[in-house]
């Protein structure tokens, strides 16, 4: 006997929930490096937009009489593109450690090791052959090889890549390869499905799935400048520099860390962390242009806003960059920026202090105009400036005489986000001014009798008058000390 009326909207609705609970265990809880330290039924609804919600790619299966949905035909084009990267570094290593007077004394005892690591990548164009990773997957490696999903194994040659962003670009044969097309970052809500593709821990190719839990996230100690998007998808190591996509198949992240305060081998615990393609693609293409990254710089030094600063400045909360120096010919002495002044937003963005400010410009190009909000005497004030490029290096011999031969950059900024601060002795020529007085590369300026600074540029404008006597304070592995130059 046919059902009635009366029967067919509970088994409609029955069918319904189970396709729901279907869905949502299809969802689970991917697989990088672990940071050990903090980060700082009511009516049916209206279906959305097919624009808003992507779910084209979970297309249904049939199981017996039950239709279920299921990511496999999207995987099928994803998959393809990911690959396992894998790397070689040859160390010399002495029973003696890093002495070197024994060291040259018994040169027969020191052994040559091979040390091999895993990593994932991301082919990004198939007419090239480029390959995109983390920097911190190929970092040292003397050689680098990638395994396709289909099996094959191919030589990549090195490209470039940014440590302070943790990107790499390489190049492999381009011969019968599939790339994933670049999905737009920036379209991200939290809530919405993502998919992580990697090799974790080097057992293959292994595909996870979540949610995006945040976007924008920064403020983890131990990485360069930050805009991630934050997944409980799972990220093991192993999965770094591997595909973040969307349920369209787009790259929307390459896979970068995990937080576990015990470490990796204590499991994830679904704080995860992928750079997003909007920045990705910046980086990318200007790797691929010069093989290095151009980055815009406002030129001026802060210091976070405390409650008693704020009281003396006229603001009603203790949030925000204090200007206290401005470089002349910057973008900032352009812009009408002051000593006093406090940056509370940055193109919108909110600014908390001297690090959130530093890694925002950290991401701007060359030549990007912001909008600032700034509060001065305690009345709100909207300058605009245009960045300067911001120097990758300086030589000695351009700032004076007696540090001749001598080369300075920029600190990582995963040093600076750990508190670091200073300039960093890039190299130092044998026989020069600057190693007949001491100086080796390596070494980390921390202060100066030129006066304060915290960076290259303003180590630099300490030496706009030449000092009668020039005393450097060092830091030199686990001592400090300083070091007149003469």
């Amino acid at each position: 006997m046919p059902p009635s009326s009366t029967d067919a909207t509970p088994m409609k609705t029955s069918t319904k929930t189970l396709l729901a609970l279907s869905l949502a265990a299809t969802f689970g809880g991917f697989a990088a490096t672990a940071i050990r330290e903090g980060l700082r039924t009511p009516a049916e609804a209206e279906p959305l937009p097919a624009a808003s919600t992507p779910m084209t790619a979970v297309l249904p299966a049939s199981v017996g009489n039950q239709t279920l949905p299921t990511l496999a035909p999207m995987l099928a084009r994803v998959t393809p593109a990911v690959v396992s990267v894998h790397t070689k570094q040859r160390v010399r290593v002495s029973p003696f450690g890093s002495d070197p007077i024994f060291r040259r004394m018994f040169p027969e005892l020191t052994q040559e090791r091979i040390n091999e690591s895993l990593g994932s990548g991301v082919i990004v164009d198939a007419q090239r052959g480029l390959v995109l990773t983390n920097h911190h997957v190929i970092e040292g490696a003397d050689a680098v090889s990638v395994t396709l999903a289909d099996g094959r194994t191919l030589k990549a040659d090195f490209i470039g890549s940014d440590a302070d962003t943790d990107i790499a670009v390489m190049r492999i044969p381009a011969d019968k390869l599939q790339a994933l097309p670049l999905g737009d970052s920036n379209a991200l809500r939290v809530g919405d499905f993502v998919v992580a593709v990697g090799n974790p821990f080097g057992i293959g190719q292994t595909v996870t799935s979540g949610i995006v839990s945040a976007i924008g996230r920064s403020g983890l100690r131990g990485l360069g400048f930050q805009n991630f998007i934050q997944t409980d998808a799972s990220i093991n190591p192993g999965n770094s520099g591997g595909a973040l996509v969307n349920l369209n198949g787009e790259l929307v992240g390459i896979n970068t860390a995990s937080f576990n305060p015990r470490g990796s081998m204590a499991g994830n615990i679904g704080l995860s962390f992928a750079i997003p393609t909007s920045l990705v693609r910046n980086v990318m293409d200007q790797l691929v242009a010069t093989g290095e990254v151009r980055r815009g710089t406002l030129g001026l030094e802060t210091q976070d806003l405390d409650a008693r600063l704020a009281a003396g400045l006229g603001a009603a909360d203790a949030r925000g960059a204090v200007v206290t120096r401005v470089f002349g010919g910057s973008a900032a002495a352009t812009a009408g920026l002051r000593p006093g002044d406090v940056i509370t937003a940055a193109n919108g963005e909110r600014v908390d202090g001297h690090d959130a400010l530093r890694n925002f410009e950290g991401l701007q190009a060359v030549g990007s105009r912001i909008t600032l909000d700034v509060l001065r005497d305690g009345k709100p004030v909207k300058l605009t400036a245009t960045l300067h490029e911001q120097p990758r290096a300086l030589a000695g011999a351009d700032l004076d005489t007696r540090l001749a031969g001598a080369t300075f950059a920029e600190l990582p900024e995963r040093l600076r986000q750990a508190g670091e601060r200073g300039v960093l002795v890039e190299a130092v020529a044998r026989g020069s001014r600057a190693a007949q007085n001491g100086l080796q590369a390596g070494d980390r300026i921390v202060a100066a009798s030129t006066g304060e600074f915290e960076d290259l540029p303003g180590f630099r404008a300490g030496f706009t008058r030449a000092p009668a006597q020039l005393v450097l304070r060092i830091v030199r592995g686990n001592q400090r000390g300083d070091l007149p130059m003469r």
